[in-house]
């Protein structure tokens, strides 16, 4: 039985426009099994195989052993014949793969910057402004291969407002890419590996928006932020170059940022200056090239009907009502024409 992320995995690469024969050849199943679950078979669990009994006792004294001789690898036949010291009588084949686990792979000194095609992945992560009661976050999405970036200010990370925040992101871009990259959001991934190496338990809710919208979430490598580059660097830049303008001249003026006031700014900015500037690493500009992306997105999914985990219906959350002062947009706007 396929785990019920490999069933989304299977039916949102067939959505996409995929072959049963493709879809078996990339993902190692079989033809039959792909037509089973496109049919609408439910998906069943695998376990995670446990560490082998005869191991187990010793588990403790392995990771430890392990972590003390790092940077350094102590060989399987070396631990073997201290574990035999401990009564262990299992095999080498069950210790080396348990050694695998333990170890982290190796790295590449250099890291060479990943290049996508157009509509195949958009990298998503929050930035928190401000913690607290009055929090303040930032939901971030960049297109891999154009560069254009959507931010929208939210004083949550729920899973319905990072669903939400979705929606909107694919409105603006005018799109849906085929794969999103995420580190570790407890609102996408509830069991990483799971089911074995890099094999993962997403959210159930969530899981279910990316099946009805055709995308396929991905997760960066433990520790690497350099896996999602793209939005980490946009990240510094919308730091450097919003964030900490507005709210020095914000609070020269006595006021606080709030989410109505970060979204009206940050709209503005998007527009005109980070969509608009030739990006350092691309040597194009985003918006220019979001046109020629657009056409390789997938087409915008009507509204998702899930349910939350709390049992409402998505569709049925009532959106925020936002009020503000009419002053604070006249400010702006006046404060943003006399620039």
């Amino acid at each position: 039985m396929q785990t019920a992320e490999e069933v989304m995995e299977i039916r949102v690469m067939l959505k996409q426009g995929k072959s049963i024969r493709e879809v078996a050849r990339e993902l190692g199943v079989s033809r039959n099994t792909v037509r089973r679950y496109a049919r609408g078979a439910a998906p069943g669990y695998k376990a995670r195989p446990p560490v082998a009994r005869k191991l187990a006792p010793h588990a403790e004294w392995l990771a430890e052993r392990v972590r003390r001789a790092a940077p350094e690898h102590l060989s399987a036949t070396a631990l073997l014949a201290e574990l035999r010291h401990r009564g262990y009588r299992g095999g080498l084949t069950i210790l080396r793969e348990h050694l695998a686990a333990l170890r982290p792979a190796e790295e590449p000194e250099a890291v060479v910057r990943f290049e996508t095609a157009p509509g195949d992945q958009m990298q998503v992560d929050w930035a928190v402004v401000r913690r607290g009661a009055d929090r303040l976050s930032a939901f971030i999405a960049v297109l891999g291969y154009s560069r254009a970036a959507y931010v929208e200010f939210v004083s949550d990370e729920k899973l319905e407002t990072l669903i939400a925040c979705h929606q909107e992101a694919f409105v603006y871009f005018g799109g849906v890419p085929r794969t999103i990259l995420y580190d570790n959001m407890r609102t996408v991934v509830v069991g990483r590996d799971a089911y074995g190496p890099g094999q993962h338990r997403f959210q159930p809710a969530f899981r279910d928006f990316a099946h009805h919208a055709g995308f396929l979430p991905r997760l960066c490598r433990p520790y690497r932020a350099k896996t999602k580059g793209k939005v980490e660097r946009f990240i510094r830049y919308l730091r450097d170059s919003f964030l900490v303008p507005l709210t020095t001249r914000l609070e020269q003026r006595g006021e606080r940022l709030d989410v109505v006031t970060a979204n009206v700014e940050v709209r503005k900015w998007l527009r005109d200056v980070a969509n608009a500037r030739v990006h350092g690493g691309t040597g194009h500009v985003p918006a220019e090239r979001l046109v020629e992306e657009r056409p390789a997105l997938q087409e915008l999914p009507r509204p998702w009907p899930g349910r939350l985990s709390t049992g409402t219906p998505a569709a049925a959350m009532p959106a925020p009502v936002l009020q503000h002062p009419l002053a604070v947009y006249d400010a702006l706007l006046t404060t943003d024409g006399a620039a």
